[in-house]
């Protein structure tokens, strides 16, 4: 709807008074997210801020922190089994994770030149 220049704007519902921010309500309403949304101040907040304030939540660490303990053991397991494949004076010596992969390396290339001759 054009108005002519004399002509004031009808005031948009809700009270809202710019057009921009009821398209926002509109589009939020049905359903779709709009490109930014707006802080109590009415800032705009990028994608960005907003990942990084689901991320500062409580819920959200607690559930990073349980990934990561589970992510932690699974790989300490993996460090054990190849352990237990790797011959060593005396056996149940403990090794760093630095030693395992330095020893797996070492005992690969052992059983390729094994099998070579």
């Amino acid at each position: 709807m054009m108005l002519s220049p004399d002509q004031q704007e009808p005031d948009l519902p809700w009270g809202q008074t710019d057009r921009e921010s009821l398209l926002n309500t509109l589009s939020a309403q049905r359903g779709s997210i709009p490109a930014t949304s707006t802080d109590g101040d009415g800032k705009a907040r990028s994608g960005e801020e907003r990942r990084r304030r689901r991320r500062a939540t409580a819920k959200y660490r607690s559930a990073h922190a349980c990934r990561e303990r589970i992510r932690v053991v699974a790989f300490n397991v993996a460090f054990a089994e190849l352990r237990k494949l790797l011959p060593t004076l005396p056996p149940d010596k403990k090794l760093s994770k630095i030693e395992i992969l330095r020893l797996a390396i070492c005992y690969i290339s052992y059983l390729n030149h094994v099998l070579d001759v």
